[in-house]
């Protein structure tokens, strides 16, 4: 069990930024080489989340990489099947979606960690008293659908309690996880760790959250791309993922002058609460801070295989070192 209280998480933010007190770097000067246009599948709504790839497109991170991005808030499915068909070259996704698509012999490539936790977590009102997975048996639970990060999350939390999903009631309810747990309409909601528990922190309700990562250390969200890029086109493969890494960086070390570029691509976050937002980025930051960024190792690939054989969705055991690279997350 893991308690999230608001003062830890502007202690943490406060912690972060001045660990990181290098000098903003300069906006990277326009490149006069013609530009590939990426299509880039995001998985969710535009969010202060996405800050690192808001920065690297911004800083010109991308067009120094020859790259120019269009975002496209598809759901996340969508993006992986598109990276397999080789309609689009990338997309953002979350680790179980790699090995799903290589079982059904879609040839995508896990090519760059983003957050080296697991970003998922079940939020509770503290006065229901749940704080561990045991706890909930019999409950009723609300994600945004058995689908994705969330569900897969929840699956791998239940298993370490010897509880099936038929030992809950879940409930599908759409991205309104906080919604329906202040209206209790449910006894815990899952979302991400990063934000729907400090949303609820910000209205008054004390929580408490049960992270995934406390109990399994599983593949997080990161970039796709798929065989035929990196065999044909290695060099935009890696400049992909150093942009985006020069992003993250960025935002790493200067939270504040991130989010104010972040303005410019999520619509109301001019308007909205900024200690809240900037609690969201803070939390997320502390997400992917894992040394080296941009890596992910086998036994996070195993532990994911290993949950997705258990719930049957994959068929055997795969090339797990056929299914992800840190090739180029190298300089």
């Amino acid at each position: 069990m893991k308690k999230i209280a608001l003062s830890i998480t502007l202690i943490l933010g406060l912690m972060l930024t001045a660990c990181q007190a290098a000098p903003a770097p300069e906006q990277v000067a326009p490149t006069s080489q013609e530009l590939a246009h990426i299509r880039l599948p995001m998985g969710y709504i535009p969010n202060v989340q996405y800050t690192p790839f808001y920065v690297a497109v911004e800083l010109g991170f991308y067009e120094k990489a020859g790259i120019e991005i269009e975002f496209d808030y598809s759901f996340e499915t969508d993006g992986v099947a598109l990276v397999g068909a080789d309609e689009v070259q990338f997309s953002v996704v979350s680790g179980e979606q790699v090995l799903m698509a290589r079982n059904q012999g879609l040839p995508v490539v896990y090519t760059m960690a983003w957050y080296g936790d697991y970003p998922v977590a079940v939020v509770a009102m503290t006065e229901d008293g749940i704080t561990e997975p045991a706890d909930l048996a019999g409950k009723r639970v609300g994600l945004p659908g058995p689908f994705g990060a969330n569900y897969i999350g929840l699956r791998a939390l239940l298993a370490t309690a010897g509880l099936q999903e038929s030992d809950l009631t879940l409930d599908s309810i759409g991205f309104n996880q906080v919604e329906a747990l202040v209206a209790g309409q449910e006894d815990a909601v899952v979302g991400y760790i990063a934000n729907e528990p400090i949303q609820l922190q910000a209205q008054g309700y004390d929580v408490d959250v049960i992270a995934v990562a406390d109990y399994a250390h599983l593949v997080s969200n990161g970039l796709l791309t798929n065989e035929t890029t990196i065999a044909n086109n290695p060099e935009l493969v890696r400049g992909m993922v150093q942009a985006t890494l020069s992003g993250i960086r960025y935002t790493i070390a200067h939270p504040e002058d991130a989010y104010e570029i972040a303005k410019k691509y999520v619509d109301g976050l001019e308007d909205a609460d900024i200690h809240v937002q900037l609690d969201i980025l803070r939390a997320s930051i502390a997400l992917y801070q894992r040394e080296p960024i941009g890596y992910s190792d086998l036994q996070a690939w195993e532990n994911m295989q290993a949950v997705l054989l258990d719930m049957q969705l994959i068929d055997a055991p795969l090339d797990l070192e056929s299914a992800f690279t840190n090739d180029f997350v190298e300089e």
